[in-house]
């Protein structure tokens, strides 16, 4: 039986695969079971931030297996103190506490637990949301993303989120009330589309939230750790703006399991002992491999890299003047290409992203869609110029082959 035919036996089908099974990867490429190479400019969904099998992620979690995986939160942990310390001094800059968990929805609802806890005294409990956002897949995230697609057949939903249009700040304002906690927002929405939000749009949730005493919770699961081009994703659009609370993960751990949320120190005695927990969550092996992948984005400048690379994709897609490209969103490298479906040759019932990445596969390029009209280039943060260079030649070549 191939692998193929035991992942539809076996496992629960919850995802759209692609028919490709991945065994290897080194860098920005990967290899499937034929032996084909690819470039990976899906990076596991932003998430492989220095690259599949970095020397220096694959010896921190080799040592540290050898020392310590996991004992109890009941203890005290060096790799996870030294690892807050440095997400609190290095990323975020401010003075507050940590939270670790084991993935970014597990972090965005340590966020609405936070927002409860603070609300409690006051008798306020609402969250206020935004339109084509994506939080996670617990039934706490997935109430707080307002998209019905991630919510059929799952209600009745959990209470206490008021949905509102993106980058629509006189509609945010108009939602609160005096049940409102907090905003949770994402500076880029990956999974919707690659909607970044305007400067005002985040100045102005901002001011809104001290005004009405509410939190300001950002979800940076996606945007997080130099993925746009500055080391927090706020930074690029509103880097003056001061969050009560953020969520991380995916680039984090560099592929290995980890989440968190950091709190300021004005808010973190909201979550004392007994309030949140997790067994798994700060283990010593997840944090010896967050402390690996963190230390080399700070130490290898990839942020730098980072904004390089956006230029030259942008540079590079702006000369084609590709009619089937109608421009590129994003920033750094958490980039979406916009389709323009009315210039391009798609089977009738296809979704045009989703039939361009099986394209852009069978050409020897991983993507993800986003949405359906949005192909994402979110590769390493350490992919280099001549690795663009290749994707951007298949990538033409995909859409000059599709159009009409």
């Amino acid at each position: 039986m191939t692998t193929s035919e035991k992942t539809e036996q076996y496992l629960l089908q919850t995802y759209g695969r692609f028919p490709l099974t991945i065994v290897r990867g080194s860098g920005t490429k990967v290899w499937d079971d034929r032996g084909r190479e690819y470039l990976d400019f899906c990076a596991g969904i932003a998430t492989c931030s220095i690259g599949h099998c970095h020397p220096a992620l694959s010896k921190a979690i080799a040592d540290q297996a050898q020392t310590l995986m996991h004992c109890s939160n009941l203890y005290a942990g060096d790799n996870q103190a030294d690892l807050a310390e440095l997400l609190v001094e290095g990323i975020i800059g401010e003075p507050g506490k940590v939270f670790f968990s084991n993935s970014g929805a597990e972090a965005n609802d340590g966020l609405i637990k936070l927002a409860r806890r603070f609300g409690a005294e006051s008798d306020r409990h609402e969250i206020i949301t935004f339109s084509k956002g994506f939080h996670g897949r617990t039934i706490g995230a997935m109430s707080a993303t307002a998209q019905g697609k991630i919510h059929g057949g799952f209600g009745p939903l959990f209470p206490g989120f008021v949905y509102s249009d993106f980058n629509d700040l006189a509609a945010a304002k108009a939602a609160i009330t005096d049940k409102t906690a907090a905003f949770l927002v994402e500076p880029i929405q990956g999974e919707g589309g690659v909607n970044v939000a305007t400067k005002e749009f985040l100045e102005g949730l901002a001011a809104l939230a001290k005004e009405h005493n509410l939190l300001l919770l950002l979800d940076e699961v996606q945007t997080g750790f130099g993925r746009t081009g500055e080391i927090n994703g706020w930074e690029p659009i509103a880097p003056d703006i001061q969050p009560d609370a953020v969520s991380w993960a995916k680039g984090m751990g560099g592929g290995f399991p980890i989440g968190g949320f950091w709190v300021s120190d004005k808010h973190a005695p909201l979550l004392g002992p007994g309030s949140h927990g997790s067994t798994y969550g700060g283990n010593a092996l997840a944090c010896a491999a967050s402390l690996a992948v963190v230390q080399t984005i700070i130490s290898e400048n990839l942020i730098e890299n980072v904004k390089k690379r956006e230029t030259q994709i942008r540079e590079t897609i702006a000369a084609w003047n590709h009619p089937a490209i109608t421009g590129v969103k994003g920033h750094g490298l958490l980039l979406g290409a916009k389709l323009d479906e009315s210039k391009l040759r798609i089977p009738e019932g296809k979704v045009p992203s989703i039939y361009l990445t099986s394209a852009l596969i069978e050409a020897g390029s991983l993507h993800a869609p986003a949405g359906p009209d949005v192909v994402r280039l979110i590769p390493p943060l350490n992919v280099t110029a001549e690795e663009v260079d290749q994707m951007l030649e298949i990538f033409k070549s995909v859409l000059d082959n599709h159009l009409k």
